[in-house]
């Protein structure tokens, strides 16, 4: 297997698509580290590994740190870079932390490879929220990009430090535009890494699916374990090298007939249409899906887990686990 006895960094680990990417290394006989703040509002949560944690090394640092970072990477093979300030929200309102996270740390760690392990092979997970409102339906790579608002520029802004680094200094690196990640694993106490994971909440609680707007707003999806498939996919491939890809789905669903399909898991519950709060209004992109051909024709991926399998196993998961991701 490609990724067997080799050394591997994930930034984020600890959160929800980087505890799934380790377990899937893990299987492949990967040497893992987990790189994680654990700082409350950004996701990570030691529960997500407690099946591998003799498997892995975890490291509690921050992106932040140089030092540590610096240190950290060296000698490792391959770097998955995912650790983020994800809520769009919150760089509104805190601008300058989203910058030191999401930018001005992703360059201090593309320095410190370029110093000490200048073969190592980086994926950096990046968005679809850096292309804005589209302008045409899917939203291909070639898309004008204009961010909406501070969380997607400093995104852009950390993608394109690493392309500049792989097409300067020869440090292999790519980007994947995610687009809607949901599964076990997600932060669900409130929505600041996915609007889902609340609603998943809300279904298990027995509380009201708060849809903004019309419900109307289309969407693409992807399981967790499409995503992974994906980040390994484009570590493993020198093809993906200075490349963006999008990922996405062919299955696009309205909102509100999102709510309608987890209404129908068989568990009592209902949604309300509300308007829009005037924040989240202002940095509201309509519809979107990705098209994701690129990806396909280059690399091989295609989304595998349907909308309807990968809801009923994520609302499963936690209404088995929910002790360990309800806390406030």
């Amino acid at each position: 297997m490609t990724y067997s006895n080799k050394t591997v960094i994930i930034t984020g680990g600890l959160g929800f698509v980087g505890s799934s990417l380790a377990r899937a290394l893990v299987a492949q006989g990967a040497k893992i580290t987990l790189v994680d703040s654990l700082i409350p509002q950004y996701g990570g949560n030691l529960y997500n590994i407690h099946d591998i944690r003799d498997r892995v090394t975890v490291n509690v640092c921050d992106v932040r740190d140089p030092f540590a970072m610096a240190y950290l990477l060296q000698g490792k093979d391959y770097l998955f870079n995912l650790a983020g300030q994800t809520s769009h929200l919150d760089s509104m309102s805190d601008p300058q932390t989203d910058l030191d996270i999401n930018a001005t740390a992703q360059l201090a760690i593309l320095e410190a490879c370029r110093k000490s392990n200048p073969g190592i092979k980086i994926v950096f997970a990046s968005t679809r929220q850096l292309y804005g409102k589209p302008d045409y339906l899917p939203v291909d790579e070639k898309h004008p990009i204009r961010p909406v608002d501070v969380n997607g520029i400093n995104k852009l802004a950390g993608e394109w430090y690493h392309l500049l680094y792989n097409n300067i200094y020869g440090i292999r690196a790519c980007a994947l535009r995610l687009t809607n990640t949901y599964g076990p694993g997600m932060r669900v106490k409130d929505a600041r890494q996915t609007f889902l994971g609340i609603w998943v909440r809300m279904l298990i609680e027995g509380k009201p699916i708060k849809v903004f707007g019309d419900g109307m707003q289309l969407r693409d999806f992807n399981y967790v374990d499409d995503c992974v498939g994906a980040l390994l996919l484009a570590g493993a491939s020198d093809t993906s090298n200075g490349k963006v890809y999008n990922l996405g789905s062919t299955e696009v669903l309205g909102l509100k007939a999102l709510a309608e399909m987890m209404l129908g898991l068989g568990r009592n519950g209902t949604y309300e249409l509300i308007p829009f709060p005037p924040e989240r209004k202002a940095i509201d992109i309509g519809d979107y899906y990705s098209d994701f051909t690129l990806i396909t024709d280059e690399l091989g991926w295609t989304p595998k887990v349907s909308m309807a399998e990968g809801l009923a196993r994520t609302v499963a998961y936690y209404q088995e686990h929910q002790s360990h991701y309800w806390q406030d």
